[in-house]
């Protein structure tokens, strides 16, 4: 009989924290897939310059910089939409395209030196209407909700609120850094006394204090806007945001959505609608997105273009947090067993159940192996099949017999 020996607590851990990450990917991927996605990969390494000459966007103190053999200044991508726009441009296919990635994104900050994040993300571009809008922020909630969360938000606002309000204040990017920080943290408090010591018209301070406060049910956040601050260009962008969420809800999400009209995103490349999801008890976004529109002229084209990005270790640590694992585990491996005068006929099972995708390891009976108490374990003795799924064994008589068990139970 074999000898099982189960690996440390530790290495077991680790392992298993590595397959579900990857079972995540694989789901996240699958999802992307049947909206009409198809993955795309922008190099690791990318001209300082494509991020530079875009202002607004990457901080070039966030960057890590290395220098190629020629002496040229590179970057360790930074941003993921920013080299798929400009390679969309350059293919010269401006019609509508469905792009995901699953990419590492590396920036520098003060607390922790350089960092890699991993991000998985859709960049639908070539289109502008709320129809895509409602589609793009549908698939996001449709990836929350087959992970098995059940109480989360997508908080939508419109990147033209703020900006259009803003705009008449004559703030200096300092201010500005500091009013975002306030509205985006509702900090009431500190607000007040800030705008007061601005020169600013009653009117425009009113404005700008009532921003943090208009949030929550979409029909109720419409109703609470000062008419003071509906001019055309807002009625517009209200409209807009008004048609996304109408489809939203004939998606049958409404429950979801949330409207936040003081939201911002520290990346100004987005025009439009933009939304970002978060997971009851977790107080970090785990994706962001929006429209870019504009994203597209710094390459002397019309591009209109919306994405979310979710970021993956984030929101695998809500799944473990939540206790969601089951949601994205991963597939057992099969460990197969075997008499030795029964070698080459145990090596053409191996085989056929590799060819149906099941990964499987393989072991003369006599050989000491470590396994894990995921794996299922299958004895082939005197042509029969002993398949050991926790304590529950069963017995099957022929090949096919095993085979649509283990595609009815997942292989587990």
């Amino acid at each position: 009989m074999p000898s099982y020996q189960i690996g440390s607590a530790k290495k077991e851990s680790s392992e298993i924290a590595f397959n579900r990450r990857e079972s995540l990917i694989t789901q996240l991927k699958t999802r992307f897939s049947t909206y009409g996605y198809k993955q795309i990969r922008t190099s690791t390494f990318e001209s300082y310059d494509l991020y530079t000459n875009l202002s607004g966007t990457v901080n070039k103190d966030d960057m890590v910089k290395v220098i190629d053999s020629s002496g040229k200044v590179l970057v360790m991508r930074p941003d993921v939409t920013i080299p798929i726009t400009r390679m969309v441009v350059e293919s010269e296919m401006l019609e509508e395209l469905r792009y995901f990635y699953i990419q590492d994104v590396f920036h520098n900050t003060s607390s922790n030196g350089s960092t890699e994040r991993t991000q998985a993300g859709i960049e639908c571009l070539g289109s502008n209407r709320p129809e895509i809008d409602a589609e793009v922020i549908m698939l996001a909630i449709h990836n929350l909700k087959e992970l098995g969360f059940a109480n989360f938000k997508i908080e939508i606002g419109h990147a033209g609120f703020f900006k259009s309000i803003i705009e008449p204040a004559g703030l200096s990017d300092s201010e500005m850094e500091q009013l975002q920080s306030l509205i985006q943290s509702k900090n009431i408090v500190e607000m007040v006394p800030f705008l007061k010591e601005l020169t600013l018209s009653e009117d425009l301070r009113d404005a700008i204090q009532a921003i943090p406060m208009l949030y929550g049910s979409p029909r109720e956040v419409m109703q609470q806007i000062p008419t003071s601050l509906l001019n055309e260009n807002m009625r517009k962008n209200l409209n807009n945001l008004t048609s996304i969420v109408e489809i939203l809800e004939d998606y049958e999400v409404g429950e979801h959505i949330v409207l936040n009209l003081g939201l911002i995103n520290n990346m100004n490349y987005y025009s439009d609608v933009i939304f970002q999801g978060f997971v009851e008890q977790v107080g970090h976004p785990l994706l962001m997105g929006g429209r870019y529109n504009q994203l597209g002229d710094h390459y002397g084209v019309d591009l209109p273009a919306i994405g979310f990005a979710f970021e993956v270790d984030l929101l695998q640590q809500a799944i473990q947090q939540k206790g969601l694992l089951n949601g994205v585990s991963p597939m057992s491996q099969l460990v197969i067993t075997y008499e030795k005068n029964k070698q080459k006929e145990a090596f053409q099972i191996a085989k056929l159940l590799r060819e149906e995708t099941f990964p499987v390891r393989i072991y003369p009976e006599s050989m000491e192996f470590s396994i894990n108490p995921t794996d299922t374990k299958i004895t082939f003795t005197n042509g029969v099949f002993n398949i050991t799924t926790g304590e529950d064994t069963q017995t099957f008589h022929s090949y096919q017999a095993l085979l649509n068990f283990l595609k009815q139970n997942g292989g587990e």
